[in-house]
């Protein structure tokens, strides 16, 4: 009983949490979609995207009418194949930002196109990459990506941009050739603010340094606060010697002296550095 209790309680925050992102994430997407994009008469990305350009051609509904309309059949098909977990935050996620987008009626009051697209590409991107940092995602596209990615190892990534080359060639035949590349130019920056939403708060540098003096090392990153180490076993494959390999995570502002630390106890040390997507843990 007493392991039991924490364990739910965890639950419960990570539920909590994971809700509050995708409330946000909906909350920042419908508004690039709705009040910018929407009404610029230009094109979102994805599902929503495909939402206005059934709303620029028929005139019918509302786009976020159209976006839950196309997500339900994708909803359906996901639902055999991925996760229960996935499907039912995701779900959310698409509903907040059905909900979300049909209150929005009023404009940002932006003129010009090209600011409107920026602005547009931030807020959407934003909320999709606050969506995607939850256990589930906002939908559309993004149940799509997962399935195929599993079944034929087709990237995301790639899918999302082969999909939206079709729709905005489609959408030629409905909006004017100025509003498709505005869209481009949206969709483009939204990509950007995807990848730094994702990144956001979570990239580390992962460093590795090959040394023969690796007690004394990790001692003096523990000491100095730089956090734990790991030590790995290695052998030069010159001298034929054993080495030692330390292996640590910082961040860009203690990278500098975290480098400085080495060199200081082995001025013949190999320092290697990488970039990391995501870290959890201590």
């Amino acid at each position: 009983m007493k392991l039991s209790l924490p364990n739910r309680h965890k639950l419960s925050q990570s539920m909590l949490w994971n809700v509050f992102l995708l409330t946000v994430g909906a909350l920042s997407f419908s508004l690039g979609a709705q009040a910018v994009a929407a009404h610029h008469g230009f094109l979102t990305g994805g599902i929503f995207g495909a939402g206005l350009l059934g709303w620029y051609a028929t005139g019918l509904f509302t786009p976020a009418i159209w976006y839950l309309l196309i997500n339900i059949p994708l909803f359906i098909v996901s639902w055999f194949q991925i996760g229960r977990q996935f499907f039912f935050y995701s779900l959310y996620g698409s509903l907040a930002t059905t909900v979300i987008s049909g209150l929005i009626t009023f404009q940002v009051p932006i003129q010009d196109h090209l600011y409107a697209a920026i602005t547009a590409g931030v807020l959407c991107g934003a909320g999709t990459g606050l969506m995607l940092r939850t256990l589930g995602s906002g939908g559309g596209l993004d149940l799509v990506g997962v399935i195929l990615n599993r079944k034929w190892n087709i990237g995301i990534g790639r899918f999302n941009f082969s999909f939206n080359a079709v729709m905005f060639l489609t959408a030629m035949t409905t909006i004017s050739l100025d509003m498709v590349i505005v869209s481009f130019i949206q969709v483009f920056v939204a990509s950007a603010t995807i990848e730094y939403a994702l990144r956001m708060g979570s990239q580390r540098k992962m460093v590795y340094v090959v040394t023969d003096r690796g007690e004394a090392l990790c001692e003096a990153i523990i000491a100095e606060g730089y956090g734990g180490a790991t030590v790995l076993k290695g052998k030069g494959a010159y001298s034929g010697g054993d080495r030692e390999i330390i292996l640590t995570v910082t961040n860009n502002i203690m990278l500098r002296r975290l480098e400085n630390l080495v060199f200081a106890i082995d001025d013949k040390a190999l320092f290697i550095v990488e970039n990391t997507f995501y870290v959890s843990g201590t």
